[in-house]
């Protein structure tokens, strides 16, 4: 497939909603270990009134006590800007999963070699305070005539909402590679007759080192219509996947949206970055 051939598919809109910005200080309400290396949080508190999460894609920066002094340091909300902490926040960007009458439920993947905030995680309880900003905004979904989502680990708590979001009948094919293949399940539960789930057990390979997603994605049928295609995960394995999306593949430029969470090596990544510095937007 050429580009010109891409370039003259429909380009699909993702209607934008802009949320008032605001910094909810919660407690942990809850956790429920899903699997090996899954965790639940639930947090809640009288400032989650009003929160919101329209897009399946929406994250919420969540600030946790520092590791050294148990001391939580979050911003505030002034304007449409947020003022800083005098010490700097332990904080980092998570999907909110869902929000239910018990509060709202924030999944970390458990790492081996744990950040600040996941090594939190993995040993936080009720009571414990947190904080979370956002989201800014929503992207809700396009109007496809199917869907080609992917993704690691990272992605999981984003593709199930994808999933449940996705208008009733509408094909969705979603790529997942996972070190542990029952943490498919965590898709498994939300999927529908119409969700093809294809997976790629990693194995013991580092998250991060292989081209599993990128040669998944090359073999996979294209369908008619007009597609939307997004994916999210580590950054560098996904180079290859948006250059095929964007370059060789039937879904317009447009039509794909590739984020990385995170980056071998680096901390803390800006996930506003561009995942292929060669290939901007």
């Amino acid at each position: 497939v050429t580009d010109d051939l891409a370039a003259t598919a429909s380009v699909l809109r993702r209607e934008r909603v802009r949320h008032p910005l605001a910094v909810r200080r919660l407690t942990v309400v809850g956790r429920r270990q899903l699997s090996a290396r899954m965790l639940r949080l639930t947090l809640g508190g009288e400032e989650l009134a009003g929160f919101t999460a329209d897009g399946p894609a929406d994250h919420v920066k969540l600030f946790v006590p520092d590791p050294a002094t148990g001391e939580l340091h979050a911003p505030r909300a002034v304007g449409d800007g947020l003022e800083r902490p005098a010490v700097a926040p332990t904080v980092r960007d998570y999907t909110p999963r869902a929000l239910h009458d018990e509060g709202l439920d924030i999944d970390v993947v458990l790492h081996a070699h744990p950040g600040p905030v996941s090594a939190w995680a993995a040993r936080a309880v009720p009571g414990d305070p947190v904080a979370i900003a956002g989201p800014r905004g929503s992207q809700l979904l396009p109007a496809a005539d199917h869907l080609l989502l992917g993704g690691d680990e990272t992605a999981l708590p984003a593709l199930a909402r994808w999933l449940e979001q996705a208008p009733a009948g509408l094909p969705v094919d979603v790529l997942v590679e996972l070190s542990d293949p029952a943490d498919v399940d965590y898709l498994a539960v939300v999927a529908r007759p119409e969700h093809t789930l294809h997976l790629r057990d990693r194995g013991d390979a580092a998250p991060g080192t292989t081209t599993l997603l990128a040669d998944a994605v090359r073999s996979l049928p294209a369908r008619p219509g007009t597609g939307y295609a997004w994916f999210a995960g580590e950054a560098g394995s996904l180079v290859a996947v948006r250059r095929w999306l964007r370059h060789e593949s039937t879904f317009a430029r447009a039509n794909v949206k590739v984020d990385g969470y995170w980056r071998r090596g680096v901390v803390a990544l800006d996930h506003h970055a561009p995942v292929d510095p060669q290939d901007v937007d």
